[in-house]
């Protein structure tokens, strides 16, 4: 599904995309548009080629209708996953979002289709390498050009209690916990940015030790990484969300561009 900000949000317009069911302020007042839904079946409409035991029967979410108008312009072998995915890259376009950055705080995103059979499949491109660095941003390769400086310990430890830049000023460098300091983390990364804030400040907010006040209750993300036998789980999702963010960054910045009237 690709999940936007909502309407009233005091945010700039943000999105992602996701393939579980999220909680319902995963991005303020947010919406999603799935590629597919599920309905329940109706009997009435089986055929002899249906497995009877599914309750549930699939439909695309992408309707028809602009499956047909993006045949017209852009040729018959646009399918509706195309379309899917030239949404999720255009409503990554900076100049969409400057130009109706109003719009986008008071209304649903309106997207026009562009009228170069190229650009419609720039776009689709886009969104289907973007969709897939989002989807998979526990898998992808760790960002490898920072500089990563150890403490003069025997043995390294890879537990966080609260992420920090160095300075305030610089954020080239995050004091990752007692012993690791990150740096040269390059400024571009922070220009991926979604619901209000960078990736890279998300992960560091996020994966810190906290306590509820009311209920006492501890959140600590080390416990994942110990329950899975991976000690270095934080440290390289972080470098993960670095590589991920460069990698959206120059993805968007050679999007095609739009001219609106």
């Amino acid at each position: 599904m690709i999940a936007i900000s909502g309407v009233g949000s005091s945010k700039d317009f943000s999105c992602t995309i996701i393939n579980c069911v999220p909680d319902f302020q995963l991005l303020f007042n947010g919406q999603c548009f799935p590629l597919y839904y599920y309905e329940k079946r109706n009997v009435q409409e089986q055929t002899l080629f249906d497995n009877v035991e599914d309750e549930y029967v699939r439909r695309d979410a992408v309707s028809d209708f602009i499956l047909k108008q993006a045949r017209a312009i852009y040729g018959p072998r646009v399918q509706k996953e195309d379309i899917f995915y030239y949404v999720y890259g255009f409503l990554h376009s900076e100049k969409y979002r400057e130009t109706f950055a109003a719009d986008l705080k008071k209304m649903l995103p309106r997207i026009p289709l562009v009228d170069s059979p190229q650009d419609f499949w720039a776009f689709s491109e886009a969104g289907r390498r973007l969709a897939d660095l989002h989807l998979n941003y526990e898998t992808i390769e760790p960002y490898r050009k920072c500089i990563t400086l150890f403490g003069a310990y025997d043995n390294i430890n890879y537990r966080v209690e609260k992420m920090r830049f160095v300075n305030k000023a610089d954020k080239t460098k995050i004091q990752y916990n007692s012993q690791i300091t990150i740096e040269k983390i390059p400024l571009e990364a922070y220009e991926y940015v979604v619901n209000g804030k960078s990736a890279i400040e998300w992960i560091m907010e996020r994966y810190a030790i906290t306590t509820d006040k009311a209920s006492g209750i501890t959140n600590n993300p080390n416990d994942w990484a110990d329950e899975h036998n991976d000690e270095k789980y934080i440290y390289n999702l972080l470098l993960r969300i670095i590589n991920l963010s460069m990698q959206t960054v120059e993805i968007v910045k050679n999007l095609p561009d739009v001219k609106f009237e």
